[in-house]
């Protein structure tokens, strides 16, 4: 169940509305006047979704490639050409 808090406990809860974001992971969701206005999360949940977007996104460029014909790599090949930067050439 969604966490929805009025604008006005940023102020008088700040502390424990952040507590709460970093115990539970979970956004706090804010109104002003009754209706939605922003959302609070923790610092390290808010990275690690913009990082999946990232993710996504670039899988989406990746698959329309594919799509309009692009080859991929041989991963055993560029496994063995990270290693070889790694750790020299075996």
């Amino acid at each position: 169940m969604p966490n929805i808090r009025p604008i006005s406990d940023l102020r008088n809860s700040a502390n424990e509305i952040s507590d709460f974001c970093r115990q539970t992971r979970e956004p706090v969701y804010i109104t002003r006047n009754g209706t939605g206005d922003m959302v609070v999360l923790n610092h390290e949940e808010y990275e690690r979704q913009i990082s999946l977007i990232d993710l996504y996104g670039k899988l989406a460029v990746a698959e329309q490639q594919i799509s309009d014909g692009a080859e991929g790599e041989d991963f055993a090949e560029v496994a063995r050409q990270l290693r070889e930067r790694v750790h020299g050439t075996l």
